[in-house]
């Protein structure tokens, strides 16, 4: 959790960490990365079980994660390599690091604790702070442009379709009525709108009433299905035989798309149901090792609420010849 004090510090209990880190099959002297690199938590373990000939590629948009999972792994610094970026570039970040195959990449995706608790970085609902959401603070656009310059209609789908709201249109309207007054600059205002857009009597079950329009709002400015869904592939194709992806979603849009990517992977014949032999010719690349996704234990979902939502894929590479 986080700590508070004069300085904010980067901290991000890992969800699934056990499970995922034994997913991976750490061998002492493989290749791994981390894509969601975050606080390091992942990491930690991953670099823990590394001898000096093992290397761990750790990837992050956000500086401050960067800075602090620097100095977590600082003890392990001879076998971490540190790239700020998104994990959708981790073929060019291999390339560039003259590294072949991997033998395991982990993605944490989501928001972490971090970004969530420090209220200027306008991620939570529950501080009045700008309205930002950039999880790459190099990105000049923010959740404040995105609120004020998307169309009604755009909005609706957003809301709709990112946060699976049932009152999308209403928010939409609102938002839309509030700006033509004035622009819409924080968090606090949004929720108010939120607030407005939703009959009193739900508000009062299934948690916070904005919680879903955040969320929303939050993956369409960082382009967070689009980044997954352009990825996975490539990121199957980064695997050396054996080698395994491991992916944590929290919401089920990431998780329909893990599912259906690492099921098109495992079987990609497009040949018709009643060809009697494939001619396609598109070859199994591996194959999914988890039928059902591996979910937080009750104790972990008591000590830690965020990972309630947390489905855990796993993805085994296997190079055919």
């Amino acid at each position: 959790m986080m700590e508070r004090g004069a300085d904010m510090t980067f901290s991000h209990t890992s969800v699934l960490l056990n499970e995922t880190i034994a997913s991976l099959n750490v061998k002492p002297d493989g290749i791994y990365a981390d894509g969601t690199l975050g606080g390091g938590g992942h990491s930690l373990e991953i670099a823990k079980q590394l001898a000096k000939d093992g290397r761990l590629i750790g990837i992050d948009r956000d500086e401050a994660a960067i800075e602090a999972a620097s100095q977590r792994l600082k003890e392990y610094s001879d076998r971490v390599i540190i790239k700020r970026g998104n994990y959708s570039d981790m073929p060019e970040i291999f390339k560039e690091l003259s590294i072949g195959k991997a033998d395991g990449i982990v993605l944490d995706l989501g928001v972490s604790s971090y970004q969530l608790d420090t209220a200027e970085r306008g991620f939570s609902y529950m501080q009045d702070a700008p309205l930002d959401m950039r999880m790459d603070r190099r990105e000049s656009r923010t959740a404040a442009d995105l609120v004020n310059e998307a169309s009604e209609r755009e909005l609706f789908r957003i809301i709709r379709d990112y946060g699976e709201e049932r009152f999308a249109q209403n928010i939409a309207k609102h938002i839309a009525e509030r700006r033509a007054v004035h622009r819409i600059e924080t968090t606090g205002e949004l929720v108010e709108i939120v607030r407005a857009s939703i009959p009193m009597k739900l508000q009062k079950t299934g948690g916070h009433p904005a919680k879903r329009t955040f969320q929303a709002l939050r993956i369409e400015l960082n382009g967070e299905l689009t980044a997954l869904e352009d990825s996975l592939d490539a990121l199957i194709d980064l695997l050396g035989d054996g080698g395994r992806l491991a992916v944590i979603t929290f919401h089920s849009l990431e998780d329909r798309i893990v599912k259906a990517a690492f099921r098109r992977n495992e079987n990609p014949c497009t040949c018709p149901p009643d060809f009697p032999v494939c001619v396609c010719g598109k070859k199994s690349k591996g194959f999914v090792v988890t039928r059902k996704p591996i979910l937080p234990s009750a104790e972990e979902e008591e000590g830690n609420p965020r990972s309630k939502s947390a489905k855990l894929r796993v993805f085994e590479r296997k190079v055919s010849g």
